[in-house]
């Protein structure tokens, strides 16, 4: 059975209720309808009834017994409003500021899953990461003791004998672009919880990755790895981790041993943390595209599970990202 195979299995065992800002999307329309089909999750539309129901015709998607909320006519924007003014007036925000916004699509999706009439959200087929991670970021904010939300990307590769049985988590590759040491710690963290919780990964290693393998070359990027594994040690201290390591020593255990004798993590890494954006989305890809990994992003850090799409998704990758969200919430 594959990564999403058992994701999906997961899924149905505890079914959430995923909102879709995006609603009257043809793409998503029909991924709602696929995903409540087979019960992966209780999707809800967003939109004017009208438009989503135009849409669900136009692509042949059967939306009966799909809730469909339009922000404008809602009742709950009242509620929602007025949850709003309370959460961001020391920031400017005008009660009537917050009328308006909560009659935004995204805004009233985030505003759901902050006062728990949803358990998640998954968003991207039209807008951009920043159109729902500001809000999200705003509203729903970062869970007790994160300090930064981050991305990982759940490799499911070809070669077993990799990570846990194939699978590897990377982070980040699609957020931070340069973190701190202490923001890289807290990425560490956060991508070791993502395996274990989503994946049921039951003993992630986490190797924080460099150029250098203990101390073979002497750079501040270096420093950098070494002092976030430091912090990501005091933050977790039961946590399997270590750092700095190279690609081929946290991954080859003959190499591990090696260079890293001695290392809990070095050559059975199955979570690898990249220094920066640059490196980490350029790896995700080499081993998507030259290593034939499928590949899975989430979103991790923040106290209620949202979730992005690439503008270019397909149907099969938001039915996907729905079942990934709807495990998050479990």
């Amino acid at each position: 059975m594959s990564l999403i195979e058992r994701i999906k299995e997961k899924a149905k065992g505890n079914v959430k209720r995923v909102v879709l800002p995006e609603g009257d999307e043809p793409r998503t329309v029909r991924a709602a309808a696929i995903v409540r089909a087979e019960g992966l999750a209780e999707p809800v539309l967003i939109g004017s009834a009208e438009a989503v129901r135009a849409a669900a015709q136009k692509v042949g998607a059967d939306i009966g017994g799909i809730g469909i909320v339009d922000p404008v006519t809602s009742p709950k924007a009242v509620e929602y409003a007025a949850a709003l003014y309370e959460l961001r007036k020391a920031k400017g925000v005008s009660e009537e500021d917050a009328a308006k916004l909560v009659t935004d699509p995204m805004y009233f999706g985030i505003m759901m899953v902050k006062t728990g009439d949803a358990d998640g959200l998954v968003s991207g087929a039209v807008h951009t990461t920043g159109d729902m991670l500001r809000p999200a970021l705003q509203i729903i904010r970062t869970r007790p003791g994160m300090k930064v939300v981050s991305s990982s990307f759940l490799m499911d590769c070809p070669n077993k004998s990799l990570g846990e049985d194939g699978l590897l988590v990377y982070a980040d590759c699609v957020v931070m672009p340069c973190p701190t040491a202490e923001e890289l710690a807290h990425i560490a963290v956060a991508a070791a919880d993502t395996a274990r919780t989503l994946c049921g990964v039951e003993e992630p290693r986490v190797a924080l990755l460099s150029f250098s393998t203990k101390g073979s070359a002497k750079h501040p990027l270096v420093d950098k790895v070494r002092e976030a594994t430091e912090i990501a040690h005091r933050l977790a201290p039961e946590l399997l981790l270590d750092g700095e390591l190279q690609f081929d020593a946290a991954l080859v255990p003959e190499i591990g041993a090696s260079k890293a004798k001695g290392s809990p993590v070095a050559g059975r890494a199955n979570v690898l943390i990249f220094p920066d954006l640059q490196a980490g989305n350029i790896g995700y890809k080499i081993t998507q595209r030259i290593g034939g990994a499928e590949c899975f992003a989430v979103l991790q850090g923040l106290a209620a599970p949202c979730n992005d799409l690439s503008r270019g998704c397909s149907v099969e990758d938001i039915v996907n990202t729905i079942s990934i969200t709807a495990v998050q919430a479990q």
